[in-house]
């Protein structure tokens, strides 16, 4: 079974919970004390960190992530970034990779609840996370038990170096999720706080990509399988940002041509009890919310006259028939 987190050794919390410092969710780096080494945007790239040999720009190595100057003096750096939207953090993972003769000893994490772009002077900062000793070249995971929501957070390094990646698992404030023109809310939506807890397989692209805004914008930003070479069917468990009834479905292959799902079909249920991990070998008897359909190449697919009668859901299992490759996945209704 596959996890939706790239470190296999990641904490429960990566796996339950959205991370609001992913800029394809809209979040964004907008004030640093110094990014002179390399930008402080990229340590919010949803793809792991890369090194690449012999890279160089007109500042010298170039680094995949946020890196400052060497600090001749008192003080240290920072960054303020947006959140993709305001939430309940969780946890973090402060993420070092490749770093090594260039990491920072310590860093910290402190959250503010702003309704502008970027705070100000009077910002109420309060702190998420302790200064913490970090290492290099490794993930830094850390859970976080503040329950005040934030807009923003400051990441702060002691003295200098550099950050790979910033991951910051949250609740979103489900408040602000916006509903279509018939009132529908995408109750999947990863903004709105749903998340992907298993798949069998994620060969090519991570079952979590479906729940990400907009259309894909190209086949490696959908969910996808390898070729399977033996009976039966691949498929993937959500975890809905709210229990409600859904109303609309739309299953999205864009991008995918020679390897798009023969057909598809949902199966859901309303959880109440057992583990993530218990999930999977449940979801094999859940009810049918969608029958199987059959799919079309780089298209959007809707269906709601097909959605059977159900009861209030919290979960479902978007099974493809065999394999193959899916961009996005909406499922619009009411919460419950």
């Amino acid at each position: 079974m596959a996890m939706n987190a790239s470190d296999p050794d990641a904490p429960d919390f990566v796996r339950r919970h959205v991370n609001l410092a992913d800029a394809r969710l809209g979040a964004a780096a907008i004030r640093c004390s110094d990014d002179f080494f390399a930008a402080m945007g990229r340590m919010l790239d949803p793809q792991p960190a890369c090194f690449v040999p012999g890279k160089y720009d007109d500042n010298g190595k170039w680094m995949d992530g946020w890196e400052s100057r060497r600090r001749r003096g008192p003080g240290h750096d920072w960054c303020i970034v947006r959140l993709a939207r305001r939430g309940v953090v969780h946890g973090v993972d402060l993420d070092t990779s490749h770093f090594t003769g260039n990491f920072p000893p310590a860093a910290s994490l402190e959250g503010c609840q702003f309704d502008g772009d970027a705070p100000d002077a009077g910002a109420d900062w309060f702190p998420l996370l302790p200064a913490v000793d970090l290492g290099g070249n490794r993930h830094h995971y850390f859970a976080i038990e503040s329950a005040r929501p934030c807009s923003h957070v400051r990441v702060n390094l002691f003295p200098d170096g550099g950050l790979a990646r910033l991951r910051v698992y949250a609740t979103p404030a489900f408040e602000a999720a916006i509903a279509n023109p018939d009132g529908l809310i995408d109750l999947a939506a990863a903004l709105n706080g749903g998340t992907a807890v298993a798949a069998n397989n994620e060969h090519f692209g991570r079952a979590s990509n479906l729940l990400l805004p907009g259309r894909g914008i190209d086949m490696g930003d959908g969910w996808e399988t390898r070729r399977r070479r033996e009976p039966g069917h691949d498929w993937c468990i959500i975890a809905l940002a709210r229990p409600g009834h859904v109303e609309s479905i739309e299953v999205d292959t864009a991008h995918f041509k020679g390897n798009y799902p023969d057909r598809c079909s949902i199966q859901a249920t309303h959880v109440t009890q057992g583990s993530h991990a218990s999930l999977v070998t449940q979801s094999m008897f859940w009810p049918v919310l969608l029958a199987e359909q059959a799919l079309r190449m780089d298209a959007q697919h809707h269906f709601r006259e097909e959605i059977e009668p159900h009861r209030i859901v919290s979960h479902v299992r978007l099974n493809i028939h065999p394999d193959g490759g899916v961009s996005r996945l909406r499922l619009l209704g009411r919460p419950g």
